[in-house]
């Protein structure tokens, strides 16, 4: 077969075998008015790892954020949490679906937020709001083709420019827990920015540490 042809059947077979991004709202979870939602800040280190300082930790540390349809502001992966998968699966699924990537999840979440879904911004009231769950991912797989790509672009970067990209305060205050948990994180080992593949599953579970607070956007 010619190379060209063989590429083009690879890349059929890939979107052949891409896994659909879930639709509609059948099994979504609820807490009393609440709709419940997890997501993920993915994130990666920039360079080697042959220094350990909190200050190259933190200098090193590039975030994922992706686009969506008609804002020009970036977000982190989230979508809605549902009743067949635990908190965490449903987290790394949104990474997969809305942008591409696979890794290793804290086991902990940075913590929960309560804020208004895009389309609800300016309603009064309860209506619309969600509480969202917010895990750190460690990539380690970034694939070429996702099932969101269409409506979702992506961008790696530095942890401090993030701050000035980030549209609502909660954003911010997940930022700042992503970092508190991997310092303070007493087996944390940051690994070099070449991406590995990993497994078929979505996600690995590793250890964190740190709390996550409960914070009102």
């Amino acid at each position: 077969m010619a190379p060209a042809a063989a590429a083009a059947a690879a890349a059929s077979s890939s979107m052949a075998t891409m896994v659909c991004a879930r639709q509609g709202r059948l099994r979504q979870r609820y807490e009393g008015c609440y709709r419940l939602v997890s997501g993920c800040i993915p994130y990666m280190f920039k360079g080697g790892d042959d220094e350990k300082s909190c200050q190259d930790v933190l200098g090193r540390l590039q975030v994922l954020m992706i686009s969506t349809p008609k804002r020009s502001d970036l977000i982190f992966p989230k979508g809605g949490w549902e009743d067949d998968e635990s908190i965490d699966e449903a987290a790394c699924r949104e990474a997969f679906e809305e942008a591409g990537v696979k890794g290793i999840i804290s086991e902990s979440p940075l913590g929960e937020w309560i804020f208004k879904s895009k389309s609800k911004q300016n309603s009064c009231g309860l209506q619309g709001a969600c509480k969202g769950f917010m895990f750190g991912l460690q990539v380690t797989e970034l694939l070429e083709i996702w099932p969101e790509q269409v409506t979702h672009g992506r961008r790696w970067v530095p942890v401090e420019e993030a701050y000035g990209l980030c549209r609502y305060d909660w954003m911010r205050e997940a930022l700042d827990k992503l970092k508190e948990q991997l310092l303070f994180q007493s087996d944390f080992k940051p690994s070099p920015a070449e991406l590995v593949d990993s497994s078929s599953s979505l996600c690995m579970v590793m250890p964190a540490v740190g709390e996550g607070a409960v914070a009102l956007c």
